[in-house]
């Protein structure tokens, strides 16, 4: 899924893949490491989860837009994690559209924020 997930993003254009995590653990390492624009999170993740990341974020007052992209869309989750400061969150099943569509919106304003159009080079 995260390979499939990262080629998707990258044809949107304006949008680099910094890291690739594959357990709540070495989500929050990238993100120190990286402190990326936008981190993608699932809930359920080896070794801890999203929402442990989602935490660990907001408590380190990183900027980091933080998207939950999960297959538990439940409203307990949905609401734990909006009250810890999620900027997004969608259902993997159901919500992949309205995810492309949230990253595309993402891309065009950094883009837009950097000066840059979406071939990298500086917007007119």
């Amino acid at each position: 899924m995260c390979s499939r997930l990262a080629e998707a993003l990258i044809e949107i254009g304006g949008i680099e893949i910094v890291g690739i995590a594959h357990d709540a653990h070495e989500a929050w390492k990238s993100i120190q490491l990286f402190k990326p624009d936008v981190a993608i999170l699932d809930i359920c993740m080896p070794g801890g989860s999203g929402i442990d990341v989602l935490k660990h974020i907001r408590e380190s007052h990183y900027p980091t837009k933080v998207v939950i992209f999960t297959h538990y869309p439940y409203p307990q989750y949905r609401k734990r994690c909006m009250d810890l400061g999620a900027d997004y969150f969608f259902d993997k099943y159901t919500d992949f559209e309205k995810f492309m569509a949230v990253s595309v919106d993402l891309a065009k304003k950094h883009l837009r924020s950097s000066g840059l159009d979406s071939a990298g080079g500086k917007a007119r």
